[in-house]
């Protein structure tokens, strides 16, 4: 499954600490096998399920949402430097792992896709957090997790879950009819 997690979402690849890497790649299988998926569902299943009959899918949304996060980073530190230092593994595992949850918050009914058990009590975040806590992933992670939507919306976000809090909503936002 390692091997299939890293041909769909090859920015697995630019977490330079190896132990980093490793224990996020962890995270989705943790979180695939617990939720009864297999990596071909990743592109069938929808990134949310707040707007109906979307098109984009939630490995899309994923993808998409790290590669703004990359981008930002990237124009940040060229005009800023370290003037606004934003640790790059740290907000490349976050945007591969924000959604990590819905993994065990959806479930699949038929040709539907509607909310597990779990979802009908733990949203996304949360149950991100505990993925990435049996993962062993360092709490810089899991905070940006359970940060990253709604729910954060009242603390203290780090750098990188600032990046990430916009990066999601800008790859959510406009697709709300």
């Amino acid at each position: 499954m390692k091997d299939k997690l890293l041909e769909l979402i090859p920015e697995f690849n630019e977490i330079k600490n190896p132990d980093l890497r490793d224990k996020t790649i962890k995270a989705w299988m943790l979180a695939m096998e617990k939720g009864g998926w297999e990596p071909a569902d990743l592109g069938m299943i929808p990134f949310t399920l707040l707007i109906k009959d979307t098109t984009v899918s939630f490995l899309e949304h994923t993808r998409a949402v790290t590669q703004i996060c990359m981008g930002m980073a990237r124009a940040i530190h060229a005009t800023l430097g370290a003037k606004l230092p934003i640790n790059w593994d740290y907000l490349v595992a976050g945007a591969i792992l924000h959604d990590v949850g819905k993994l065990l918050e959806y479930k699949r009914e038929g040709l539907q896709y509607t909310k597990s058990a779990s979802g009908k009590l733990l949203r996304h975040p949360f149950s991100g957090v505990q993925i990435a806590t049996l993962a062993g992933l360092p709490d810089e992670i899991s905070h940006i997790i359970a940060n990253h939507s709604h729910e954060g919306d009242h603390g203290k976000r780090t750098t990188e879950g600032i990046l990430l809090h916009h990066a999601d909503f800008t790859s959510f936002e406009p697709l709300k009819p």
